[in-house]
């Protein structure tokens, strides 16, 4: 839990994923590619993430329905922790068995 009852889902200390959950709607926020944000960020549902986003960083908040379904969300959740883990050191891959 970290940031405002938010649950914070990290690997080796690189954020990949946040979820709050919302008495109407799971919100979930996670990292995109270049082209997946540009393309995610007017779906309905879907949104540039609050805080994240506007510091330049291609982050996408599903937010409201229709939004992803359950695979696609999971797709790009998987996604950005893959692209969390290319951003930890060879050294810390290899700690963690990645």
């Amino acid at each position: 839990m970290q940031w405002g009852g938010a649950d914070v889902w990290k690997v080796g200390g690189k954020l990949f994923a946040l979820a709050w959950d919302d008495p109407d709607f799971l919100q979930i926020t996670f990292k995109a590619t270049e082209i997946g944000y540009e393309v995610m960020r007017t779906m309905p549902g879907l949104r540039p993430a609050p805080y994240l986003a506007s510091r330049g960083m291609k982050w996408i908040q599903h937010f409201e329905a229709p939004g992803l379904d359950d695979d696609a969300l999971k797709e790009h959740i998987e996604l950005s922790y893959h692209m969390a883990i290319k951003r930890l050191t060879k050294k810390a891959r290899a700690e963690l068995g990645l």
